[in-house]
């Protein structure tokens, strides 16, 4: 019993690390992107800094719609997987591509001609309205290439080539880092281009993610993009995704716009707490890169031994998962709080904007703890079972009844200071655990999705 235990154990380990380790690198890559946007204008003029972190809040909420739909694409892709039904997988992958594209020729047209109509919402200053509109009107057509790259790469990661997906997103993004240099400094002759060549180097480096994603479809064994598909969708698979993953949309929308909000009201309390939240933000994100790791991998892990209809492996690999995350969370927050006097002291901020800094990173370490828990079971293990409903309600129950109105009601109505404001702010990952601990306990996750949903011959 002990060795079989031992060889169980092994197994798991061998197929997280598998998992976690090319997707929290790409993760982590993505977020590095994002912050040598910021950090390189941020060189150049705080009001550049500030400029660019709310403008790339229109991609954030991009990111959002396309998130829902490959956690739904990873949900049934992942099961289906398991099953061996490569048929249903290109099924899937074709209808979702018309969403995605949808949804990314509606943010490229906003973006491309009406980005200072954009920038307003974040903000009222005229100098951060201009910088941030220079931004969009360059960086919008990424979405027209990220609406296929990214759902392709789902499907990769979903069909035993997490690798080699980490290797095009990372290469995307270490080429985006240079060409942020090059672009944005006027480097190696180049035209300094400030602003404006942070999004110029994004839309390069996502063109060639998307030509290169499309040149590994064409291998063989890969996933394909069948026009017949496109054209023709199986309406019973199609009905099934939706029902699943319109949740994850709500949820998605519901937790996005909440954080958006959350820049609203830091945006109106001045440059100084913008950007303060911009530096604390840009560090949340590169150390959270893990828990979006455990997250999405034991998502795959699970969903892959539902689908094989081993639903007491998948239960106890739910259980493994959350004591990572745990862990995981821990070790993190106390890791932030270690390297905030670096941070603080390579930072170029105003006396004003340290101290709110200083002071953000010790709300943000215990946030951490938070996020790695309620990322790995809400996105991850309720996701891998179609247990998607409840992190819709519990993220509209806990942002918009709770932290947003509190948020504004501090920062607009009793004209609190920043801190106490990002304090409150910041509750939202820990509101939560007590409900998903709860929601955990009751295994309503351990579905199998497939039975009765085979894809039309």
């Amino acid at each position: 019993m002990k060795a079989k235990k031992l060889t169980e154990n092994r197994v798991f380990r061998k197929k997280l690390l598998s998992l976690v380790l090319p997707i929290t690198f790409q993760q982590f890559m993505v977020a590095v992107v994002s912050a040598s946007d910021a950090l390189m204008v941020g060189v150049i003029g705080q009001d550049l800094l500030s400029a660019v972190s709310l403008a790339s809040q229109i991609t954030f909420v991009y990111n959002l719609f396309i998130a829902a739909l490959t956690i739904g694409t990873s949900m049934f892709a992942a099961q289906y997987w398991g099953k061996g039904d490569r048929d249903a997988i290109e099924r899937i992958l074709a209808f979702v591509l018309r969403s995605s594209m949808g949804v990314s020729f509606v943010f490229w047209a906003g973006t491309t001609f009406a980005p200072e109509r954009l920038m307003k919402i974040f903000t009222a200053d005229s100098v951060l309205i201009g910088y941030g509109a220079e931004y969009l009107r360059i960086v919008g057509v990424i979405y027209l290439f990220c609406g296929v790259s990214q759902i392709y790469l789902c499907i990769m990661k979903n069909s035993g080539y997490a690798g080699k997906s980490m290797l095009i997103g990372s290469a995307a993004a270490l080429l985006n880092i240079v060409l942020n240099a090059v672009l944005i400094y006027g480097l190696l002759g180049a035209p300094r281009m400030e602003a404006s060549g942070a999004a110029a180097a994004t839309a390069v480096s996502r063109g060639i993610e998307l030509m290169w994603s499309l040149a590994e479809m064409g291998r063989k064994d890969h996933i394909k993009i069948r026009m017949k598909y496109v054209i023709q969708p199986d309406h019973a698979l199609h009905r099934e995704f939706w029902r699943y993953t319109l949740p994850v949309l709500g949820n998605e929308l519901v937790w996005g716009g909440g954080f958006t909000m959350y820049s609203v009201i830091m945006g109106h309390l001045g440059t100084d707490a913008v950007a303060a939240n911009s530096i604390a933000n840009i560090v949340k994100n590169l150390i959270a890169s893990l828990a979006m790791g455990i997250g999405n991998g034991g998502a795959i892990i699970v969903g892959n031994e539902l689908g094989a209809g081993q639903l007491e492996t998948a239960r106890a690999y739910g259980g493994k998962l959350c004591r990572i995350a745990v862990g995981s969370g821990v070790c993190s927050g106390v890791f932030l709080l270690l390297i905030s006097p670096v941070v603080l002291a390579v930072t170029d901020l105003s006396p004003t904007a340290s101290e709110y800094l200083k002071w953000m990173f010790v709300m943000c370490s215990y946030y951490m703890v938070g996020k790695y828990i309620n990322g790995t079971t809400i996105s991850g293990i309720f996701c891998a079972g179609g247990d998607s409903k409840f992190g819709f309600l519990c993220d509209a129950v806990t942002l918009w009844c709770f932290t947003v109105p509190a948020g504004f009601v501090a920062a607009f109505l009793l004209k609190w200071p920043v801190l106490p404001v990002y304090f409150i702010i910041n509750l939202d990952e820990i509101v939560k655990l007590p409900a998903v601990y709860r929601r955990y306990r009751k295994y309503i996750w351990l579905k199998d999705l497939t039975i009765g949903n085979q894809a039309e011959k």
